[in-house]
């Protein structure tokens, strides 16, 4: 069931989401909104995603000229993840986005069930 609910949940959010993010790059943009200029393995821990994981989303999101990587000019084996210009200016519309999937995926449940679900959905994770 979680499988299908899962499945539901992916067709809702790549017919909503803005420039055919997928939903680990999206989650790195919104976070970078929140959090700011960020090492790439704090990004990974925020994200909930290991080291190969967030290293291929953070260089396909460079590659797309989203997200700026830069040497930390105090621990030189680290990297800084910074938003760039473009993605910052996406913010309302990424915002928008996350709100109306959310709204899409919860439509079958009444508000006292999305208050459970999500109370739920958070203790498993």
């Amino acid at each position: 069931m979680m499988r299908v609910a899962g499945q539901r949940h992916a067709v809702i959010f790549q017919s909503l989401a803005p420039l055919n993010l997928t939903p680990a790059q999206f989650s790195v943009i919104v976070k970078l909104l929140q959090l700011g200029e960020c090492s790439q393995n704090e990004l990974g821990r925020k994200t909930a995603m290991d080291v190969a994981t967030i290293k291929g989303v953070v260089e396909r999101l460079r590659s797309r000229k989203l997200v700026e990587v830069k040497p930390d000019p105090v621990d030189k084996r680290r990297s800084l993840i910074a938003l760039t210009e473009d993605a910052r200016s996406l913010a309302d519309k990424l915002y928008a986005a996350g709100l109306k999937i959310t709204e899409e995926t919860l439509k079958p449940l009444n508000p006292s069930e999305r208050k459970t679900f999500l109370k739920l959905l958070a203790k498993l994770s």
